[in-house]
Formats: structure tokens, sequence, C-alpha cells
């Protein structure tokens, strides 16, 4: 027989168990999946200093279909992750923007696995 880790001292496990904690913590303004991989989507793009725009988003098929994604979009705006600033040569585009309560996500986000990284 093999001998089995104690999960409680597997760093993934930790991380998982900080990020519920999270999770449960949230106001009613908690991300479902879709919004959770929006934003992701959305902060990777801005990191790399890339312009997003609304159509990007709802062209991102494997997330769920344009319906779909145009509401969770909206209710991105609603919860106050992100802005929607129209284009000033193209009305037509409107650019996506992270709010500061967004960068404050990811500042806990990486609080936690900071936190997970440290204990040992």
């Amino acid at each position: 027989m093999t001998k089995v880790h104690a999960t409680k001292n597997l760093s993934y496990i930790r991380f998982l168990k900080m990020i519920d904690t999270f999770d449960n913590i949230k106001s009613a303004d908690q991300l479902d999946s879709i919004e959770e991989s929006l934003l992701d989507h959305i902060a990777l793009t801005k990191f790399k200093d890339q312009e997003m725009l609304v159509m990007d988003l709802i062209g991102l098929e494997s997330l769920g279909s344009k319906a779909t994604l145009h509401k969770r979009i909206k209710k991105l705006v609603i919860k106050g992750y992100i802005q929607l600033i129209i284009d000033t040569q193209d009305e037509r585009k409107k650019n996506v923007v992270l709010t500061p309560k967004a960068y404050r996500y990811y500042e806990r986000l990486s609080q936690l696995i900071d936190k997970v990284a440290k204990v040992r």
C-alpha cells in the first residue's frame, strides 16, 4: 500500500480553501463563472497594454452565446467591475476598462496566493 499525503499540507488545497473563504465573504455582487472568465480575459488583455472592445468579448464563443456574454458584460458594469467607454473616433466601438473595484479584486486574490505560497 502507498501512503496517502495529508491534503491539508498541499499548497493547492490550501489555496482552494482560501478561495472558498474569499467567495464566502463576498457581497451580493459575487461573480459567476462566466463573469469571472470575462473579467480575467479583460484583465489579461489590459495588462498586455492592449485595447479591449465589447465586440471582442462577445466573440468569445467558448464562454457562451453572444446573448449570454452581452448580459454578463452588462452585469459586470452594474456590479462595478468594468466601464464601457464609447470610442471618440468610432461611436460604434465601446472600450472596456477595468474599474478600481476590479483592481482591488485582483489585489485580494494576489494576497491569497501570496499567503498560500508563504505557508509550508
